[in-house]
């Protein structure tokens, strides 16, 4: 059954693959970041893959990458786009948190880009992740954080763009009420910071205790 989510981005894929990205400075930071927790032989699961972008350059440096998406017309975008730029180890597959549908680990490290904001039941996605993890894997996200009172005033346009079909389902969280979600399902955060910092989008690296 297509999930609300999915619903959406289906019906934006090919609008949302042709936009410019809005800010490729903090992108590349980001991906700075990210290889520098990757090892050459770590095995990647990344969920919310979108159109491929970030998976097509984080691939060539680790072993195997497998982009998941809960909306297939995303994941047909990310298949055409690797047919034009082959890269070894990297696949895409429709998945999604909740329903069995994701690959089967263990991994390395399983990153999520601009999702966890998206996700219904985020404390229940990331359990399912951190048993999809070796131990002392690790867990790499960046999130929008518009929760506080300081974007309150944005909230009402959010939900008035949602009402018109221009906004997918999404939650209001803070930096640091997300990092307390990310350690009450298990996880030992390493590192974080905001790329770009404002609106806050916060990146965090964190890790799964070494026993479980």
């Amino acid at each position: 059954m297509q999930t609300a989510q999915a619903a959406f981005w289906n019906r934006i894929a090919r609008r949302y693959a042709a936009t410019p990205m809005r800010n490729p400075e903090a992108w590349e930071a980001t991906l700075d970041r990210v290889r520098a927790h990757l090892a050459s032989g770590a095995r990647v699961l990344e969920l919310g893959c979108g159109t491929g972008s970030t998976a097509l350059r984080l691939a060539p440096g680790v072993a195997g990458y497998t982009g998941t998406d809960d909306a297939g017309e995303m994941v047909a975008i990310a298949r055409e786009r690797l047919a034009e730029t082959p890269v070894s180890g990297l696949a895409f597959t429709e998945g999604r948190t909740g329903d069995g549908s994701l690959p089967d680990g263990p991994f390395d490290a399983i990153l999520a880009f601009n999702l966890l904001h998206l996700v219904p039941d985020l404390p229940a996605a990331l359990t399912e992740a951190r048993g999809l993890l070796k131990p002392g894997g690790l867990l790499i996200t960046k999130t929008p954080c518009l929760g506080g009172s300081r974007w309150a005033a944005l909230w009402p346009v959010v939900g008035a763009l949602r009402l018109v079909g221009k906004a997918p389902p999404l939650s209001f969280v803070s930096p640091r009420g997300l990092e307390r979600i990310i350690e009450a399902a298990g996880f030992e955060i390493l590192e974080r910071g905001d790329y770009p910092k404002s609106p806050p989008s916060r990146f965090v690296v964190a890790r799964t205790a070494a026993g479980g």
